[in-house]
């Protein structure tokens, strides 16, 4: 038995998915990098992230579904819990459908809160950022 290797890239953890959950991860690749287009796209957890001025987003993909962490679950409960009801959430996790749409827009306006919240960070203690 081969032993599977972790991705090194975005583009080869999408490329080892099954084919028909493809197209939903590279749309949610998109949303994010639309986003936010200076954050750093990177492999952490062995899933795709993205870094500005610390850990800011990473997705997942699973055999039924696929997950968004947003990285601050305050932040979901509190100010997206509304947004959320029709999605299966936990603690840091929105998991999603392949089956349905990529919710495209709340993704972008999660991405948006937290490049304002890591912003916030550095500014309060520049010394301390990071990439």
């Amino acid at each position: 038995m081969e032993k599977q290797t972790a991705p090194l890239t975005v583009d080869a953890y999408i490329a080892a998915q099954p084919g028909e959950h493809q197209a939903a991860l590279e749309l949610m690749r998109a949303t994010i990098t639309a986003a936010a287009p200076l954050a750093e796209e990177v492999i952490s957890y062995q899933m795709p992230a993205y870094r500005h001025h610390g850990m800011l987003v990473y997705f997942g993909a699973f055999k039924n579904h696929y997950s968004f962490f947003p990285g601050n679950s305050k932040m979901i409960a509190q100010q997206f819990a509304e947004e959320l009801a029709g999605y299966d959430v936990s603690k840091g996790t929105i998991r999603l459908s392949y089956n349905k749409p990529v919710p495209t827009e709340l993704i972008e306006k999660i991405v948006k809160q937290r490049l304002l919240q890591n912003d916030l960070k550095n500014l309060k203690a520049p010394g301390k950022a990071k990439k």
